[in-house]
């Protein structure tokens, strides 16, 4: 039978992406559920080429305007972040696609774990505001959550069939994005437009941001601590530029094991939605020969804070990576609003972070309040 997938952010970069992997491989994956904020064009496109069963859209004003679009044909159309919750608890879907950028991710995939639906996550915020909550539920319904991160997707096949080996260490790599070896002089008057460029991956804009400044490894090394059952001081980050090598696991007995391929979303991807299965792609190969060096350095973690800001996070545990995502979420809108510097950004991230109220053992309410203070609090500094 094939598998009915719900992608929950089917607009965006991961969305667009896994819809061209379901594409390429019509007798495995069937679409079931589409959901957008506020693309309506795209959605409408998406659900008259692949047919859901139901169509999503958080903007609730957008409703009326897409249900019109897809009246002739057998699609529910619902609107609202509550429906967006609902949606992944239907029995027709068999796997929920997590692709939703920020906070705004954390209920539905709640929801999706409590219906046991298998999750293919790209949306690391969720673990990253309420990591804790998400693993116990996970663990409580017996759902594996399969990263589709290109790191984590990279760590989680190392470790596979590793089960008796636990890791010594792993190794996240990062490209260092556009911004890499310059001088705090030079990154002072870097426009918008610089920091979208990013040499290796194509991404959308928050994620593109989040990786020029390195708050993308910090929120990635957040995440791996709860999909691995990591310490913070057993997760490294070092800079890789040529992307080629994705991370790495370092065993106890000092062997290191790499996953490796091209910088091209598509894999995780598919490697998620088709786990534990392997399926044959037409994705371009890797050849050695295309690459005479590849080369690894340190990350400059007085030029690029917000790598410091996420292991400080971390450490403390508690709300401090909730309120740091926030803070992040909206210095990220700002600085792509043209509202505030390149350099302000672990600026204001630091400060929100002093800030709120730090609260040890937070509930899913404390979260909420959390996010909702931090982002107050940014806001005001900008």
């Amino acid at each position: 039978m094939k598998k009915r997938v719900a992608i929950l952010g089917s607009t965006g970069s991961i969305g667009c992406q896994a819809l061209d992997v379901i594409r390429q491989h019509p007798g495995i994956f069937q679409v079931e559920v589409l959901t957008a904020g506020k693309n309506k064009k795209l959605l409408i496109e998406q659900a008259l080429q692949f047919i859901p069963g139901h169509v999503v859209i958080s903007e609730e004003s957008l409703y009326k305007e897409i249900r019109d679009a897809l009246a002739s044909l057998p699609i529910q159309v619902h609107a609202g972040n509550k429906a967006l919750a609902e949606i992944t608890t239907l029995e027709s879907v068999d796997i929920v696609l997590a692709a939703m950028v920020g906070f705004s991710g954390l209920l539905p995939t709640i929801a999706a774990i409590s219906s046991k639906k298998a999750l293919a996550l790209a949306n690391k915020e969720t673990l990253v505001v309420a990591g804790e909550l998400i693993t116990q539920l996970a663990n409580q319904h017996k759902v594996t959550i399969v990263p589709v991160d290109s790191e984590h997707s990279a760590i989680f096949q190392c470790l596979a069939g590793e089960d008796q080996n636990m890791p010594e260490k792993i190794i996240l790599t990062a490209s260092g994005g556009p911004f890499r070896g310059k001088s705090r002089h030079e990154l002072e008057h870097v426009t918008r437009q610089q920091a979208l460029n990013h040499p290796n991956w194509c991404m959308g804009d928050k994620i593109t941001i989040d990786s020029a400044t390195l708050m993308n490894k910090g929120l990635e090394v957040i995440e791996a601590h709860w999909l691995f059952k990591l310490s913070p001081q057993q997760i490294e980050v070092v800079i890789h530029p040529q992307s080629v090598i994705h991370s790495m696991v370092q065993f106890e007995d000092g062997s290191i094991k790499a996953q490796m391929g091209l910088p091209d979303m598509r894999l995780p991807i598919q490697y998620a939605l088709a786990y534990p299965m392997r399926l044959k792609s037409t994705l371009p190969r890797f050849d050695f020969a295309d690459y005479s060096q590849l080369t690894f350095e340190k990350p400059d973690l007085t030029l690029f804070r917000n790598l410091v800001l996420a292991y400080d996070a971390l450490n403390k545990g508690g709300n401090m990576p909730c309120v740091m995502n926030a803070a992040n979420e909206i210095v990220v809108d700002a600085f792509l609003k043209n509202k505030v510097s390149f350099l302000q950004i672990p600026e204001i991230i630091e400060k929100t972070m002093a800030s709120i109220p730090f609260i040890s053992q937070p509930a899913l309410e404390d979260y909420q309040q959390s996010d909702h203070e931090a982002r107050e609090y940014a806001r005001n500094l900008l």
